[in-house]
């Protein structure tokens, strides 16, 4: 036969009392947590490394002369854009000579030197003057290509529309110290 075991009463009013207070804790604890999972992946804590700069070969055949090697010598290597720095950016295998990007991937700022003259400028073309630089602004649907036309070696930066207007400062500051003016025509 079988032996029925009785356990004290006050030690099972014990252990239920234990267990209500358990529950009651978890219930407390994940309203004060707002009641958020967190069964999910675990946050990463640190970023993947930027992807390389994809630029097209270009007809540059300037970018390998003294003028851009001093330069592209010269650059900051962080732009200010809207208040926020672009860090020089890596750009990818083959890298052109003379080219140096600064920003995500996605849309970075991109210069170039020593290009062949823009087909666009002639003499009645509309010149804005920053820092002591000529440049002939060119539009596109997402970025803005400015030439630098008052030097020995063309010069283009290539800036995304919503960047604002520190990139083409800080690079013309630049180029105002390093290369110097001449006449446009």
């Amino acid at each position: 036969m079988s032996q029925k075991t009785f356990y004290p009463r006050g030690a099972v009013i014990a252990a239920s009392v234990l267990v209500g207070l358990l529950i009651a804790g978890v219930i407390v604890l994940a309203v004060v947590n707002g009641g958020t999972d967190t069964a999910g992946p675990a946050p990463t804590t640190t970023s993947a490394a930027p992807r390389p700069v994809a630029l097209v070969p270009v007809d540059a055949p300037d970018a390998g002369g003294a003028d851009c090697a001093k330069l592209v010598k010269a650059l900051p290597r962080t732009l200010v854009s809207n208040g926020k720095p672009l860090a020089r950016a890596q750009i990818a295998a083959p890298a052109p000579k003379a080219a140096l990007a600064w920003g995500p991937a996605e849309s970075p700022v991109v210069l170039r030197c020593g290009l062949s003259r823009p087909p666009e400028l002639t003499r009645t073309s509309s010149l804005r003057v920053i820092s002591g630089v000529q440049w002939l602004p060119i539009g596109g649907d997402d970025a803005i290509t400015w030439y630098a036309v008052d030097r020995a070696v063309t010069v283009a930066l290539t800036i995304p529309q919503d960047a604002g207007t520190g990139p083409i400062q800080d690079v013309s500051s630049t180029i105002g110290k390093t290369l110097a003016a001449k006449p446009v025509f």
